[in-house]
């Protein structure tokens, strides 16, 4: 039987690019804080991702600092933005990554920060209105934190605007750009972002690799303390290996951003024909269907069930050989059901899947995938 993989939200296969970067950085097994020739070596592979990575985004080196991925960025960003910076309030979406809303449900709760959380409609929009009502009546210092990239359903926001209305309200502005990022381009030099973060292994790169983009002159602490790595920002001898697989795998996504989002593109456009095709009843969650505002590489659909009921389509779809999931796969494997489909549709249960497509999506597997659906679902 063949396998179709289309969980590339969920993560990516490693590149062949990005293998044999991280196999040849295994001969460097210096410690890059060491001042010998092996240390520097290792230090040169370091800094070469680093400087890739910041001329790609249109920041400064200095403004780059590997993590563990996404989660941990997202902590260090959240977390010191409140005990450094001096942050008494949180705006953000009830649509967020958990990684965003349990961090900030824990700055409430170890520090007493006012937390609130934006309403969204139906598609996973907010109000810009509300937003900056939020922001003009605040009277402490306040972070925004938006996602750019649902890793559920797909919906991207406007980041110039988010960013110009927290610059007016002198609000920090931090953005979960892990979806996002490494299948857009971020220009960090125009853009009114404190924060952002990424996970390699979103766009073919290694898990358990990332970084925080911090703006020069946001001073913060760093949360593991030792010997000083990352610039005195996060202790532990750098992962030499996963940082050279990070910066090869940003390499190899920032050399054909266009023709790739192009062909995403058209082959998600067909995915969403033919499953209307199959079932007219579907429902879009949040902006899958609509190309301008929404990730290229994922579609969200619902379909109408009972209350209560339990759904055995992911099993049946594994069975024929076809990987997808019912949402984020960042809950220990559980199939809870989704809090970012529970705050779109409170009142209307679906059976819910999510198809991600990535580099290695051909047609074919948008084929196969539409004869399982038909099967499964027709």
């Amino acid at each position: 039987m063949q396998k179709i993989y289309l969980d590339n939200a969920a993560t990516t296969p490693l590149a062949p690019e990005v293998k044999q970067a991280m196999i040849e950085a295994m001969d460097s097994f210096g410690n890059p804080s060491s001042t010998h020739s092996f240390g520097r070596q290792s230090r040169i592979l370091v800094e070469r991702s680093r400087k890739l990575i910041a001329k790609e985004l249109h920041c400064e080196p200095g403004e780059v600092f590997f993590t563990s991925g996404g989660t941990e960025a997202d902590n260090l960003a959240i977390l010191s933005s409140v005990r450094d910076l001096g942050v008494k309030r949180i705006i953000s979406l009830p649509t967020e990554h958990h990684a965003v809303l349990h961090t900030i449900e824990h700055a409430r709760d170890q520090y007493g920060i006012e937390v609130i959380l934006l309403a969204v409609d139906e598609r996973g929009d907010f109000s810009f209105e509300e937003l900056e009502s939020h922001l003009s009546s605040a009277s402490v210092p306040t972070l925004v934190s938006i996602m750019q990239g649902n890793n559920e359903i797909g919906n991207t926001f406007d980041m110039m605007r988010i960013g110009t209305l927290c610059r007016e309200h002198r609000a920090l502005y931090h953005s979960d750009t892990v979806q996002y990022i490494g299948h857009f381009p971020l220009d960090l030099s125009t853009l009114p972002v404190d924060f952002i973060t990424c996970s390699a292994h979103k766009f073919n790169g290694p898990k358990g690799t990332g970084f925080l983009y911090a703006r020069g002159g946001v001073k913060i602490h760093p949360q593991i303390f030792g010997g000083g790595q990352e610039r005195n920002m996060r202790s532990g001898t750098e992962n030499i290996i996963g940082i050279a697989g990070l910066g090869a795998a940003f390499q190899l996504v920032t050399s054909d951003w266009g023709e790739e989002k192009s062909r995403l593109n058209m082959l998600k456009q067909k995915l969403i024909a033919g499953i209307r095709a199959v079932r007219p009843d579907v429902l879009i969650n949040g902006k899958s269907d609509s190309p301008e505002e929404s990730l290229y590489t994922v579609t969200s659909i619902g379909l109408p069930m009972e209350k209560g009921a339990k759904s055995m389509t992911l099993f049946q779809f594994d069975m024929k050989g076809i990987a997808i999931s019912g949402g984020s796969a960042c809950n220990s494997g559980a199939q809870n059901g989704s809090h970012v489909i529970e705050a779109l549709r409170p009142d209307l249960p679906t059976d819910n899947l999510r198809i991600s497509m990535g580099r290695y999506t051909v047609e074919s597997d948008v084929d196969a995938f539409l004869q399982v659906f038909e099967e499964v679902m027709g």
